[in-house]
């Protein structure tokens, strides 16, 4: 595969636009009060790289750490969290307002959700997300794994007590497995991309990701100019997209979404721009496994297309290079631990700011000496033996 940086930029009309209410204030109040409630819930870092910046001639570069969520390594634990507890409120009649940890906690409640069993289709993150989830309120799990999937990841999700398995599909074709399983076994699926009949559980664990946004902004202190977001199928940066969307409007910062070469669906969607959503089929294969998706979220997508201006498809290199630069900080800036999903971003605004070959697109996008940029770095080393062929032998190199 001939693989290259490319992009399309999107121009927004006065047309008539998709709604972003599910992410507004009321929404993301809700998710964040749902969040304070867990035991184990503290704000992740924001890592202010103020080398880095200053390096690059940028005003600001901070990445928000994942890694740091729940103990889980990985940003999924919001998303699962908040839809499994949506559920299982829905499920015992109980109203919003008692929406929280301590309630589901009662021995009544527990007795009642003896029998919900849950199922999803996950690379790993999102898997050890229903895993912990699965755990937090006594319930059953099972998670089915795309072909290819890292040995460890599936380690990580038997280890929280899920049943876990690798199968021979693809991440889209293992959704459809385990949605079948759903149906056949009545299983509830926790999946974060949606399809014809299946909107409320993606949207729920989209307005979970509300948190992420909302902490960003109370430790940012100042507007971003610029939000690079990595996408999958497309559920948290449609989440973080609509949030900036639904509370700043037509001052929200400049959003650019990035995807590997190989599972760019979004960016090919954006690029035909046709009406139509565009699939990456057969096998896929990436050091980005978390974005290895071949179909975008058509809830996100909606999203996407009417708020978030720029679709960036990268090659390998450009993600190991960001896990590289974040894992070996300039002097007195913090070192974040972020694995191959997770760098993406970073290694763009590093190679955009480096590379004169991509001085038209810095442009396009606005990238400039004022420039304050939002990064998220979405995982940390959940692939701890491909986190050091990367960053310690070299692989994918950017030279």
């Amino acid at each position: 595969m001939n693989e290259s940086i490319k992009a399309v930029h999107l121009a927004h009309t006065d047309g008539e636009l998709s709604d972003v209410s599910a992410f507004g204030s009321g929404a993301t109040a809700r998710a964040v009060t749902f969040h304070r409630s867990l035991p184990v819930y503290e704000p992740t870092p924001l890592a202010d790289l103020k080398c880095l910046a200053a390096g690059l001639g940028l005003g600001r570069i901070a990445v928000k750490d994942e890694s740091k969520r729940f103990g889980l390594n990985a940003f999924k634990g919001l998303g699962t969290s908040y839809s499994v507890a949506r559920y299982l409120a829905q499920y015992l009649n109980l109203p919003e307002s008692e929406m929280t940890y301590e309630t589901l906690q009662k021995p009544e409640h527990r007795e009642r959700l003896r029998g919900v069993t849950l199922v999803t289709a996950t690379d790993g993150n999102h898997g050890r997300g229903i895993a912990w989830a699965a755990k937090l309120f006594g319930l059953f799990a099972h998670v089915f794994m795309p072909k290819g999937s890292s040995p460890e990841r599936l380690a990580n999700i038997r280890g929280l007590g899920a049943e876990a398995a690798f199968t021979n599909y693809n991440y889209d074709d293992a959704v459809r497995y385990a949605a079948q399983m759903a149906k056949e076994k009545g299983w509830v699926l926790i999946q974060d991309t949606a399809f014809e009949g299946y909107t409320e559980i993606p949207r729920w664990i989209m307005q979970g990701y509300t948190t992420l946004a909302h902490e960003a902004m109370e430790q940012y202190d100042d507007m971003p100019t610029h939000i690079f977001l990595q996408a999958g199928v497309g559920s948290l940066p449609a989440a973080i997209t609509g949030y900036f969307a639904a509370h700043y409007g037509e001052k929200r910062p400049v959003i650019t979404i990035v995807e590997p070469n190989r599972a760019d669906c979004i960016y090919r969607t954006a690029a035909a721009s046709d009406g139509e959503r565009h699939f990456v089929t057969g096998e896929i294969s990436s050091i980005m496994a978390g974005l290895s998706c071949g179909e975008p979220s058509p809830i996100a997508w909606e999203i996407l297309k009417d708020y978030a201006d720029h679709f960036v498809s990268v090659p390998e290199w450009v993600a190991a290079k960001g896990m590289r630069i974040l894992g070996n900080p300039l002097d007195d800036d913090p070192r974040v631990v972020s694995g191959e999903s997770g760098a993406v971003t970073t290694g763009l605004v590093a190679e955009l700011m480096q590379n004169r070959s991509l001085d038209y697109l810095r442009d396009r996008i606005g990238l400039n000496k004022d420039s304050r940029i939002l990064c998220i770095s979405t995982e940390g080393d959940t692939d701890r033996t491909n986190y050091r062929r990367v960053v310690w032998d070299g692989l994918y190199p950017s030279y």
